[in-house]
């Protein structure tokens, strides 16, 4: 058994084998999973019932896990969407955090560096966020 909060052993080997740039796109229960991701990356599907799981409990027990550079956020247009301070709350404050309009944050979980694709159950509009894996920094001497 691991130690880590996060255990699902397909999730940490799609972590394992991602790589400085490589993308995690982590996202509520309307986004398109089989039409707009990478057709390579591979999809776990968490999404067991609306509401469950959140993307903020995917986000709880996969930032600890790896370096994150960078968040994409899909933007609602006018308005604020109520999931981004969720979101926002539980990436690192160094994390450089941009919000894109839809067809954008599509375009940009299209693209071959995309890891993982994580699709939970949540029912906030606009719960979607790209991640971008930084670096491991080597240890002190």
């Amino acid at each position: 058994m691991l130690r880590s909060s996060l255990t699902h052993p397909t999730i940490l080997a799609a972590l394992a084998s991602a790589g400085h740039g490589s993308t995690v796109l982590i996202a509520d229960g309307n986004f398109p999973f089989s039409t707009a991701p990478y057709p390579a990356a591979p999809v776990v599907f968490l999404n067991l019932a609306p509401g469950l799981v959140t993307v903020t409990d995917v986000l709880q027990a996969v930032v600890p896990v790896i370096p994150i550079e960078a968040a994409l956020l899909m933007a609602s247009g006018t308005a604020k969407a109520p999931a981004h301070d969720a979101i926002r709350a539980c990436l690192p404050v160094a994390v450089t955090i941009e919000a894109v309009a839809r067809q954008a944050f599509y375009a940009a979980t299209r693209l071959p560096n995309l890891g993982l694709v994580i699709a939970t159950g949540d029912t906030r509009l606009f719960a979607n966020v790209l991640l971008t894996i930084g670096v491991v920094p080597p240890p002190a001497a």
